[in-house]
């Protein structure tokens, strides 16, 4: 416990008198650096290596490998998330993350110096799995460096972080790209990384580790979690659709069977009430997973519906699917100056209700062919994420258990990033399965009508559960 955590639960949770202001005092300024640089390597990485990487492929060749270096970082950097917790545990908050952005750094630089795309492949896995740790105890560690009045500005922080990493992200990797060399835009995450190991051994406290407690790493349940996310991501890939089929039923049932055995264990990754139905910790899991699931669908084929079906150039097709990240970032700012505790709960059930109208619309874009409805539904879509994110994540800390906090925290990061992994695999499957490689226009169009039906009808299980958490945390005396 830190001196933190009796300030946590000193506070009344109706009002909330934080000011953003206080993020820049000296008591937190270095605390909200150091997680938003935390944050800021995982994001800016993406977007970083994302657009860097078709280059990498010219130069090294093995271009049968593209995929897999996304695919590899991805799986890493959840199973990373998932063994967080327990990291945190034996060995402190402190040396865990240390030696995950070490690993990081070794990764980045395997990519950087790499002469064939095996070794590109390694660094990813590397950075995956470092980042992984990272992005998760970035998580777990708000609680306990900030008073509660002032997570949801953390959130905020964050969420301006994601955004500028949308937007600054692909437009300094590819100036560095065309200017310099791809390397050069792998490697600018090292001096970030340098200076987050130099910030964790300021603020983070050296104490904290309790390897008498700690339970031993669940090496099987989480390299069977590890290849059940690979199957779905390697699905994508497969151009039969029995194969596809057959690969995500596989791949369903050893997530299934990991997640009872997790249940069982003396030594759980997940919280004890992950995915019930009767805890509002359970069905706010759901909702963390769920909405990344529904929305990657635009993630993968929004860029590509507007080049193909509606002509446009590749700028302005980014620009119109950044409009998400924009209205993300300005709403979560907005939700975060609420005072009031009990109205960002009330309001956060809308979260939900604007994805699914989002995706609704993007149908609508889609079958009438009407262009500015698409800027419309990426704008609803990014709102029902800002309007909730940050809040349904503190409420997840807040339902937790002393015991269970740090696992839960650690699991927010680690099921987005599970949600937009298996989403990006079903809808692929889907669209493939619909006709999607064909060329022709109204084929795609038809595909394209397809799975965002799909996803829009889907979404409504989210809303749902966001009401359904709400209902049980007020049963629960928890808001």
């Amino acid at each position: 416990m830190t001196s933190n955590d009796t300030t946590i639960e000193a506070e009344m949770p109706g009002t909330d008198s934080g000011q953003w202001s206080e993020l820049l005092k000296p008591r937190y300024l270095a605390s909200t650096i150091t997680l938003c640089l935390g944050v800021a390597l995982f994001a800016f990485n993406e977007f970083f290596v994302s657009t860097a990487l078709p280059t990498a492929v010219e130069e090294l060749g093995g271009a049968a490998l593209l995929s897999w270096a996304i695919t590899f970082y991805l799986v890493f950097a959840i199973i990373g998330g998932m063994t967080a917790a327990n990291l945190k545990q034996r060995f402190g908050a402190r040396l865990t993350l240390l030696v995950a952005a070490v690993v990081f750094v070794v990764g980045t630089m395997l990519a950087v110096t790499a002469t064939a795309m095996p070794q590109v492949l390694v660094g990813r896995l590397l950075q995956g799995a470092g980042e992984g740790v990272v992005a998760a105890l970035c998580y777990a560690l708000i609680p306990e460096l900030f008073p509660s009045r002032l997570v949801p500005k953390v959130f905020g922080a964050e969420a301006i972080v994601w955004a500028s990493a949308a937007f600054a992200g692909p437009l300094v990797a590819g100036g560095l790209t065309e200017h310099l060399s791809w390397r050069a835009a792998f490697f600018i995450s090292v001096p970030a990384a340098a200076l987050f190991c130099l910030l964790v051994l300021i603020i983070v406290p050296r104490a904290g580790a309790v390897p008498s407690q700690a339970r031993p790493l669940p090496f099987l349940r989480l390299a069977a979690a590890g290849c059940g996310i690979l199957l779905i991501s390697v699905s994508a890939a497969v151009a039969s659709i029995s194969l596809q089929m057959l690969l995500l039923t596989i791949a369903a049932i050893i997530l299934i069977v990991s997640v009872r055995l997790d249940r069982r264990s003396a030594s759980p990754v997940l919280p004890l009430a992950a995915f019930s139905f009767n805890h509002s910790l359970g069905t706010g899991l759901w909702v963390v997973f769920a909405m990344p699931l529904f929305q990657s669908v635009g993630a993968v084929f929004i860029v590509y519906s507007l080049q193909h079906l509606w002509g446009l150039g590749p700028m302005a097709a980014g620009g119109l699917s950044a409009v998400m990240a924009i209205f993300w970032s300005l709403v979560a700012i907005g939700v975060a100056s609420i005072h009031s505790h009990a109205l960002r709960n009330r309001i956060m059930q809308a979260g939900p209700i604007l994805l699914a109208l989002g995706l609704a619309i993007l149908v609508a874009a889609l079958w009438t062919g009407v262009l500015w409805l698409v800027p419309l539904a990426q704008a609803l879509i990014g709102s029902g994420f800002g309007i909730c994110w940050g809040t349904l994540s503190q409420l997840m800390m807040d339902v937790s258990g002393d015991t269970e906090r740090d696992r839960t925290s650690a699991m927010l990061p680690t099921l987005q990033s599970a949600g937009y992994a298996i989403g990006a695999a079903v809808w692929g499957f889907i669209a493939n399965a619909s006709g999607f490689a064909e060329a022709a226009p109204e084929t795609i169009r038809h595909a394209m009508l397809i799975v965002f039906s799909a996803s829009a009808i889907l979404s409504l299980t989210a809303i749902w559960f966001g009401v359904r958490t709400v209902r049980l945390a007020r049963a629960e005396g928890r808001i």
